[in-house]
């Protein structure tokens, strides 16, 4: 890409990745100001960049819209405007930045709709996985042969419901995941409603064959587009626009986590590696996450309040230093384990380089590890917000040691096929369920360490791992368990965080503004 410089200068991008858009987006929201474009040469000069992507993070479309987009500008070193932008959406009007009251309102709009959105997912993938796994078991199990034992039924959902998943990627398209969601957020503000129905299809069918991944995902493209179109619709600025992504963003995970604060944080969070930056969000967010949460708790009738008993394992002693030191070990050991996640995923993707685009295949491979897995370790089975409770806390005392660290290790494979399979949904869950294993093989090893708090401060530790949350994991655990050890919760959560600040899953994860290198501006054509 060439510099501005004197004269009139034609620019075309070619660099395959963040960078393009960063710089579109500088000349588009200068361009939609009342002032003329006047960026001197120094905060212009753009040399031939290349921003290195993960291969999965954009699709060959979005590749080829990256290829092909133009932007020319006239002007001097010390002015320049903007005469044609093709290929990028064009407004005849300047677009609006809502007053804080009018965002607040936007907000509350947006997490009504969030509400609603979730319930009827809710209901929707309930009476799937009804349908699948109890009344339409019995009926199909009657019909096996007597030479297929009904276990069977265990592996062969999850195997066809890959062919299932396989289909609608090749019909429907490639739905973002969470890394293309959170590059958007940063580059354009906005998720494209047009991934919506892929979404929706693809993640019903995910969830309901039993992968390792639940639905925040698909609620937050969801909810998340739905706060991008409205944003289009009233012709908001780049970061109005982004706001309202953001509440329905955290619309969804309110919902999802039945926590109004924790939700809209973690959406907040997400994004970035090193902490929360669109702190512009934080209120608009909250306000869409506090009436979602409202709309969602009504519309199921669900209760408010704690979804874990930890009372099995007895009171909770009074907090002293030693708990906090235990925090802080537990979350070294967290943090080891994410780190253990991270390069399982690492290794089968790196195993199924040859076969990436074959996605009917790969789903079907997908469906037939998780199956198998499920047959050996049927805990393993599903996204695990219900399974923590009913398959491993309540039946705790029939594991022993060996046992759970098998289930961590388990359920961390299980969660690499279902998303190396192309299978749609979101990991925190399945991610609790690993740390909740793992802490539960510490305390019976260790008697001293109390239950309770070896599994959250393991769950945080193995989620902040993956997901760089620290402030919203620990809340929304805080939340889930109904307990009062936040501080312990805390430092497990912020050790974890710290441990593996420069180790990532997500790559699309930065800061809010990227530093790029720059060249001195030359003429001709490279």
């Amino acid at each position: 890409m060439r510099a501005i410089g004197g004269g009139t200068c034609r620019n075309r991008i070619r660099s395959r990745g963040t960078l393009d858009l960063l710089v579109v987006e500088i000349l588009e929201n200068a361009r939609h100001t009342d002032e003329y474009l006047r960026y001197s040469v120094k905060e212009l000069r753009v040399a031939t960049v290349t921003f290195d992507r993960e291969p999965f993070a954009y699709s060959e479309s979005q590749k080829e819209h990256l290829n092909t987009t133009r932007i020319v500008t006239t002007g001097t070193p010390e002015t320049a405007s903007t005469s044609s932008f093709e290929n990028l959406q064009d407004s005849d009007a300047n677009p609006c930045k809502l007053t804080y009251s009018k965002t607040l309102f936007a907000a509350a709009v947006v997490g009504i709709a969030g509400g609603v959105v979730a319930t009827v997912y809710y209901f929707v993938l309930e009476n799937l996985l009804e349908l699948v796994w109890h009344t339409g078991r019995e009926s199909l199990v009657a019909l096996f042969p007597a030479w297929l034992p009904p276990w069977n039924y265990i592996w062969l959902v999850p195997t066809l419901g890959g062919l299932g998943v396989g289909l609608c990627l090749y019909f429907l398209g490639l739905p973002g995941e969470m890394a293309i969601a959170i590059d958007r957020v940063h580059d354009s503000g906005q998720l494209e409603p047009e991934q919506t129905p892929g979404m929706i299809a693809t993640s019903l069918v995910s969830i309901t064959a039993g992968g390792s991944l639940g639905p925040e995902a698909p609620l937050v493209q969801i909810n998340g587009s739905i706060g991008s179109w409205i944003a289009q619709k009233l012709n908001l600025t780049l970061t109005s626009t982004r706001v309202l992504t953001f509440c329905g963003m955290g619309a969804a995970l309110s919902a999802f986590f039945c926590d109004p604060i924790g939700g809209p944080l973690f959406a907040l969070e997400i994004p970035h590696r090193r902490g929360l930056e669109y702190y512009e969000a934080i209120i608009p967010a909250m306000v869409a996450g506090i009436c979602s949460f409202a709309v969602f708790r009504i519309g199921t009738g669900l209760a408010v309040g704690g979804i874990y008993n930890f009372g099995r394992f007895g009171d909770l002693p009074t907090l002293s230093w030693v708990h906090l030191a235990e925090g802080l070990l537990l979350g070294i050991v967290g943090a080891l384990a994410g780190v253990l996640f991270i390069g399982i995923f690492r290794a089968l993707n790196w195993a199924i380089q040859k076969i990436e685009h074959r996605h009917i295949l790969l789903a079907v491979l997908g469906g037939l590890g998780i199956g198998w897995i499920a047959v050996l370790f049927p805990a393993t089975l599903f996204f695990s917000e219900q399974q923590i409770e009913t398959q491993l806390l309540a039946k705790s005392a029939s594991y022993g040691v060996t046992m759970l660290l098998c289930l961590c290790l388990a359920k961390m494979v299980a969660i690499c096929f279902t998303i190396h399979g192309g299978f749609r949904g979101g990991f925190i869950f399945p991610l609790f369920f690993a740390g909740a294993s793992l802490g539960l093989a510490i305390a019976f090893g260790v008697p001293a360490v109390h239950p309770t708090i070896a599994v959250l401060c393991c769950m945080a530790a193995i989620n902040v791992a993956i997901t760089k949350t620290p402030v919203s994991t620990t809340i929304i655990l805080t939340v889930l368990s109904d307990t009062t050890i936040l501080p312990v919760i805390a430092i497990a959560s912020f050790t974890s965080f710290l441990i593996t600040s420069n180790i990532g899953l997500l790559k699309t994860q930065r800061a809010r503004t990227v530093e790029f290198p720059v060249r001195p501006c030359t003429r001709g054509h490279y």
